[in-house]
C-alpha cells in the first residue's frame, strides 16, 4: 500500500483543517475587507498591512509569535486558560487559529478588489429605493461580489492545504491531532521513505494544479459574462 494510515490521517485532517479555517476566514474577513473597500480612515493603511504581513513574513516568525502569544504568558493564552479551554498550542484549536492569521490576506485581498470593482451606482440605486445598509449588503454586494467569494474560498483553502512552518511551530508533530499533510511529507522525508512522500508531494502537485486551473475557468468565464 502506497500510502499508510497515518498519511490518510494527515489527509483528513489537513482537509478538516482547511475547510474550518476557510469558513472562519469568510467570517472574518468579509466585514474586514468591505471597511478597507469602503472607508477613508487614516487606519485603513495600518490595517491593510497587518492583513498582508503573513505575505512577507517568514512563516516560522509567525508561527513562533502565534506560539509566545498562545502560550501560558501571553494574553491569547491567559484569556483561553481563564476561560477554562486550556491552551491552544500543539492543539487541533492551535493550528485553526494560526491558519487564519497565515492565510487571511490571500481572502480579505480578493474580497477587497471585489468589493471596490462594485463602485457605488449599484449602492446608490438600492438606497434611493430606501434600502437599509444591511439589506443593501445581502441583496446587492454579496451577489455582485460572488467571483470574489469563489476566488477567495479557493486561495484560503488551498493556502492552507499547503501550509507547514506555521502549523509545525504551532501544532507539532502529533499523529492524529496535529500533524497534517505538509508535516508527514517532511517526516518521510527525514526517515528517507522517499516512496511515501512521492505519493503525498505527488498529491500536492495535483491538488495545486486543479485550484489554479478552477481560478483560471472562473476568471474566464467572467470575462465571457463580463
Amino acid at each position: 500500500m502506497p500510502l499508510t494510515q497515518e498519511d490518510f490521517l494527515a489527509i483528513r485532517l489537513t482537509l478538516e483543517l482547511a475547510a474550518l479555517s476557510t469558513l472562519i476566514l469568510l467570517l472574518i474577513g468579509t466585514p474586514i475587507a468591505w471597511w478597507l473597500s469602503r472607508t477613508r480612515s487614516w487606519l485603513k493603511g495600518p490595517l491593510g498591512a497587518v492583513v498582508a504581513l503573513p505575505l512577507v513574513l517568514p512563516p516560522t516568525v509567525i508561527g513562533f509569535y502565534l506560539l509566545i502569544t498562545m502560550g501560558p504568558n501571553g494574553f491569547i493564552g491567559q484569556a483561553t486558560e481563564s476561560l477554562g479551554l486550556g491552551r491552544l498550542p500543539f492543539t487541533f484549536a492551535g493550528l485553526v487559529v494560526g491558519s487564519v492569521f497565515y492565510s487571511l490576506p490571500f481572502v480579505v485581498q480578493p474580497l477587497q478588489n471585489a468589493f471596490e470593482a462594485i463602485g457605488n451606482k449599484p449602492l446608490e440605486a438600492a438606497a434611493t429605493l430606501r434600502a437599509s445598509p444591511l439589506d443593501t449588503f445581502f441583496s446587492v454586494v454579496l451577489p455582485l461580489a460572488r467571483p470574489g467569494f469563489i476566488t477567495a474560498s479557493i486561495l484560503g483553502f488551498a493556502h492552507t492545504v499547503g501550509e507547514f512552518g506555521v502549523v509545525l511551530m504551532i501544532g507539532g508533530n502529533i499523529p492524529g491531532k496535529t500533524r497534517v499533510v505538509s508535516v508527514q511529507i517532511f517526516d518521510h522525508v527525514e526517515a528517507m521513505e522517499y516512496a511515501q512522500a512521492h505519493w503525498l508531494a505527488g498529491g500536492m502537485v495535483i491538488f495545486s494544479f486543479f485550484v489554479l486551473l478552477a481560478l483560471y475557468a472562473s476568471r474566464r468565464s467572467r470575462s465571457a459574462w463580463a
